[in-house]
């Protein structure tokens, strides 16, 4: 397990991952900041208070479930970026194209190559939970490309608001580098002050030529988007539950005999190369080898007379 930091001071956990950091005395009921800010509410509660977060921002974070969120995170912004270039003319969504300050995949591509080595593209492979997220995204960028600004925001927004506060946390968890290796994606070197960014971000949106229906169809799918980031937070859970023993340098958690093999993680991070398969079923077919067990009876028998002769 990695060593966990102390955690939020009193009051601070529930409100770290708030998009919104201060009023705006500009904005109406209307404009399309404040119907996501209060539309998404709800969803956004119950996004903060999914085991997998709740345990995240207590620094209880295994190594290996870090690297299969930031797997889950390249899938995600892959689709995402890729339908926001696809509508970067799209006056739809134009005004809110800003793939110098936000876009994450190289950030990403960074934070994988740290955790997986040169090879990283040959050893993640999409999840179930996440495969749904990113076929609704190109669907989205595709078919009805008003409703990526909901994509756009419930991403971006997060990411510059409670982001920043998980970056700390994964820093100080999983005792990672100073230089801020493996935590690239928190990374916004073009963006020198968040909250201007944010307030300039929001009064784009606001200015976007959209009517009411679609204005409530974009909070409909920001909530749509919000379900599939938690079936993405339940997704690791359960696997974080699964995995037995973590080593915290670099090592990877053994397979315990149980279940699926290729739920175990080590098998899923080889998976597709040419290096061992899981630990646990090496060892276990080295130990049915006839001399093995000669040499394994032979040693519990030495063990059994030395434990006689010290209890006599």
């Amino acid at each position: 397990m990695p060593t966990a930091m102390e955690s939020p001071e009193a009051g601070e956990e529930g409100d770290v991952l708030r998009y919104e950091d201060t009023e705006d005395n500009n904005v109406s009921p209307t404009d399309l900041s404040e119907l996501l800010k209060e539309g998404t509410k709800e969803s956004h509660d119950r996004a903060e208070n999914t085991q997998f977060v709740k345990d995240f921002l207590k620094g209880r974070i295994k190594k290996e479930l870090f690297k299969l969120a930031t797997v889950a995170l390249h899938f995600t912004y892959s689709a995402l970026e890729e339908e926001m270039d696809r509508n970067k003319d799209n006056p739809v969504f134009a005004p809110l194209y800003f793939p110098t300050e936000l876009h994450r995949r190289e950030a990403l591509a960074k934070d994988l190559q740290y955790f997986y080595g040169e090879d990283w593209k040959e050893k993640i492979q999409c999840s179930e939970a996440t495969q749904q997220y990113v076929d609704r995204i190109h669907h989205v960028g595709q078919h009805e490309p008003e409703l990526l600004v909901a994509h756009a925001y419930t991403r971006y927004m997060g990411d510059l608001s409670g982001g920043q506060v998980l970056k700390k946390v994964a820093q100080r968890a999983l005792k990672l580098p100073s230089t801020e290796e493996g935590i690239q994606f928190y990374v916004f070197d073009n963006i020198s002050n968040a909250q201007q960014f944010k307030q300039l971000y929001r009064a784009r949106m606001n200015a976007l030529d959209l009517d009411k229906n679609t204005k409530e169809r974009i909070v409909e799918e920001a909530n749509r988007a919000f379900r599939f980031n938690m079936q993405v937070f339940e997704e690791l859970d359960k696997i974080g539950r699964e995995l037995t023993e973590v080593a915290q340098d670099g090592g990877f958690p053994l397979h315990d005999g149980k279940g699926d093999i290729r739920k175990c993680p080590y098998y899923a991070d080889r998976v597709g190369t040419a290096g061992p398969g899981c630990p646990f079923h090496a060892a276990l077919g080295l130990a049915r080898q006839p001399l093995v067990q000669l040499v394994l009876a032979a040693c519990v028998a030495v063990a059994a007379g030395a434990a006689a002769w010290y209890v006599l």
